[in-house]
């Protein structure tokens, strides 16, 4: 079964459950650290990617640097033929070398948020892009506002459909949502790790609450343990950015691990999986949370999509789970 969502106030609907596409892009670096997921095969994100379509996923989700344009380049050939039937969110701000694969820095002024959305267009094969979301976290709210306004000034010129701030933080998802046509904010939210303030916002203004990290970048798939090592050119492995929260040194985090253990079993129930479970207490969260789990393979895919099936958890195990990670 295939359960949908209203795309925020821009009324665009859209599957419950979409699809990240951050790790299809392949590995890309700055200074040396690694920002990708490790090499990927770009045949079978093909096939997962059309797997997710026939399963009822019609949300992809992707920005112009992962893979320093892979990713969306990707997509264009999956999509080919097809693009009335998926709604493709991607973000800017990033600059980065196509052929090295390394970030050099970032734009946000008007010329640059310009720029990146036509490389973005070409890239994609497409004449518009469904959403369209500034990709900085912690800019400041105070200079936010010629942003929002270029964006509102890309959407008349036809080129964007709606837009959005990938953002932590609740004051500067509140300067966008003064813009007529912002519909959502792209945020860190999962079990282990809520963000109460911007949801709340999200709810207000009624903004889709984009749901980056559901999985908690792998912790919540079952497929890691204490002593599990990813890749080292996998933005979890030793060489990580600093802010890569769930894996340290290398390995999953003891304490969020921890808090892990703690919720299995409630998210495990009546046959679900562990990440279909994370994925059912996102649905329960709120009615603005639209989760994007990322993939590399079909199965992925397959068990993702598969959460569908069971929809949200109950409101008695909602509590338990709050009971337990003692929020």
């Amino acid at each position: 079964m295939t359960f949908t969502r209203k795309l925020g106030r821009s009324g665009i609907e859209v599957s419950a459950l979409g699809m990240g596409c951050w790790a299809i892009g392949g590995p890309f670096f700055e200074k040396g650290t690694p920002l990708g997921w490790g090499e990927v095969d770009d045949n079978e994100s093909i096939r997962a990617v059309h797997r997710a379509m026939e399963l009822g996923v019609n949300f992809f989700d992707t920005a112009n640097v992962y893979g320093a344009g892979h990713s969306e380049r990707v997509l264009a050939k999956a999509f080919a033929g097809r693009r009335k039937e998926v709604v493709i969110a991607t973000k800017f701000n990033a600059v980065f070398d196509e052929q090295t694969r390394e970030v050099t820095g970032s734009d946000s002024t008007p010329a640059g948020i310009r720029k990146a959305c036509e490389e973005s267009l070409q890239r994609l094969d497409t004449d518009y892009i469904d959403l369209y979301q500034f990709h900085d976290n912690g800019f400041p709210a105070d200079k936010a506002e010629p942003v929002r306004e270029t964006l509102e000034e890309l959407v008349k010129e036809g080129k964007l459909r709606a837009y959005g701030w990938s953002t932590d933080f609740a004051d500067r998802a509140e300067v966008f949502a003064q813009g007529k046509n912002c519909t959502s904010i792209q945020l860190q939210l999962n079990v282990l790790d809520n963000n109460t303030e911007v949801i709340a916002l999200c709810e207000k203004y009624n903004l889709a609450a984009i749901n980056r990290g559901p999985l908690a970048m792998g912790l919540l798939s079952g497929k890691y343990t204490v002593n599990s090592k990813p890749s080292i050119d996998d933005v979890r492995g030793e060489k990580s950015p600093e802010w890569m929260k769930y894996f340290k040194d290398g390995k999953p985090s003891p304490e969020w691990m921890k808090k892990r253990e703690a919720v299995q079993e409630i998210l495990t129930s009546h046959g679900r999986t562990i990440s279909q479970g994370a994925l059912a207490w996102l649905w329960a969260r709120s009615e603005q949370t639209l989760p994007i789990p990322g993939f590399r393979t079909v199965a992925q895919v397959e068990e993702n999509c598969g959460a569908m099936k069971f929809g949200a958890l109950t409101v008695q195990q909602m509590n338990e789970i709050e009971t337990l990670l003692k929020r």
